[in-house]
């Protein structure tokens, strides 16, 4: 059954969704072609691919891909297809496939970046239309890669908005990521979490910014954190960590939540400038940025306090405890996340050691918090599957955001705006096949 454009503008209302976007398999297949075939998605970093040879493999919407280095350092991003019969040319995970990839099947050889190699017995060929420096006999490289700050993104589309217009304002949680390591870079250390949800895709990307949600749905592990520090008589980096969501709603409703067109936006609280030199990690840390910096540069650094920086179709990077949230849609009720951690290059190693806990505790798949989420999330799912109503709703301070030059600002810190601006660039994109940058708000 085809869906036609008007049906699907018909579903996004200024304050409302139907829930079809959340549980229509047909949708699902579409937001595949229009939104990541179209938009700029991240795969990986380059210190996932340190050395020539390596590869890791990612997921663009419904699309395996391969990213390798280069032996010239150049790097690339391939579909995971032997051109002779279609089998993948690595499976799930990570490597070094040495000076080039070899599919499993038939031993066809190609180059890291994936021009035909070599093909076995290929006398066997001869009389045919096989030319092996036909790009048909290669494999397909996607139509544009790019990197910012040593993240690499790709897109399926040939045309549309180069990188760094795209992310638009959410560029600059990705800079100050960097920014905090002495060195000006970072890198994936310490695998990769990988957790599978029941829930649409982009209901975690709503909840990212749901400041509403955070002392109810995680009561549990505020409440047996606040437990457990009146037991010890002190409240130790893990509990307050996970003490922090039982803030009031006073508390969340001073945060600031920015909007940028193409889905994209930010949380951020306001930064307590004694905050950088607070604890001995915090005072380390500090210490490091200011010897490159001088003080007043790195109170800026660490002044910029965002959490849960919101790059639409991709994921999310926390830059407070140096992590990136990667969402990659499975089908229309299944999601995987992958969290990924790193260190900043030059910091003290507690820091990074605050960073690993930081990511045990709230988001791996044994934490105490984000079950609570996964939960909620899966509770959405079935329940929009019932017949108990239609629509979706997101009408909490609709009618009261600010426009301004560097995007749209919440007038509350509970606002529903993410979720209303997410929705515009949706819209934008499944009308118009991915032009999103467009898109008026």
């Amino acid at each position: 059954m085809s869906i036609s454009n008007e049906e699907i503008a018909g579903l996004v209302r200024p304050d409302s969704v139907h829930k079809r976007v959340y549980t229509d398999p047909e949708i699902f297949k579409l937001e595949m072609d229009r939104i990541y075939g179209q938009a700029w998605i991240y795969v990986g970093h380059e210190s996932q691919v340190k050395n020539p040879g390596d590869y890791i493999t990612s997921r663009i919407g419904d699309q395996d891909v391969i990213m390798t280095r280069d032996s010239d350092g150049k790097i690339n991003v391939l579909y995971n297809r032997c051109v002779h019969k279609g089998a993948q040319l690595v499976s799930q995970g990570s490597g070094n496939a040495g000076k080039f990839l070899r599919c499993p099947y038939h031993a066809w050889a190609y180059k890291l970046s994936g021009e035909l190699l070599a093909v076995p017995l290929r006398r066997g060929m001869e009389g045919t239309s096989f030319d092996k420096s036909h790009p048909d006999f290669s494999m397909r490289p996607l139509a544009r890669v790019d990197s910012f700050c040593g993240f690499v993104f790709a897109s399926q589309s040939p045309e549309g908005p180069d990188l760094l217009t795209f992310l638009d304002g959410a560029a600059s949680s990705i800079q100050n990521l960097c920014d905090r390591s002495p060195e000006g870079e970072v890198e994936v250390v310490g695998g990769v979490f990988q957790v599978m949800q029941e829930s649409n895709w982009k209901v975690f990307y709503e909840n990212l910014h749901d400041t509403m949600h955070a002392p109810i749905t995680h009561e549990s592990s505020f409440m047996a954190a606040r437990d457990e520090a009146e037991h010890l008589g002190e409240k130790p980096f893990e509990l307050l960590i996970m003490d922090g969501n039982g803030e009031p709603y006073e508390f969340w409703e001073k945060l600031e939540l920015r909007a940028y067109k193409n889905g994209h936006g930010y949380m951020e609280a306001i930064f307590d400038p004694a905050a950088a030199t607070r604890d001995p990690v915090s005072r380390a840390h500090f210490e490091s940025l200011a010897k490159v910096h001088g003080e007043e540069k790195a109170r800026e650094i660490l002044g910029m306090n965002r959490h849960n920086t919101v790059i639409y179709g991709s994921g999310s990077p926390h830059t407070v405890f140096q992590q990136f949230r990667v969402i990659r849609p499975i089908s229309a009720n299944r999601t995987l996340i992958e969290i990924q951690t790193f260190r900043l290059k030059g910091a003290p190693d507690e820091v990074f050691d605050r960073a690993l806990t930081y990511t045990n505790i709230i988001n791996s798949p044994s934490s105490n918090v984000m079950p609570d989420d996964i939960e909620v999330y899966r509770r959405c799912q079935d329940g929009n599957m019932t017949r108990g109503g239609d629509w979706v709703s997101q009408h909490r301070y609709a009618g009261t955001d600010k426009e301004t030059p560097e995007g749209t600002v919440s007038t509350n810190g509970t606002s529903e705006l993410p979720m209303r601006n997410q929705f515009a660039a949706w819209k934008q994109y499944m009308l118009s096949g991915g032009n999103a940058q467009s898109q008026e708000k």
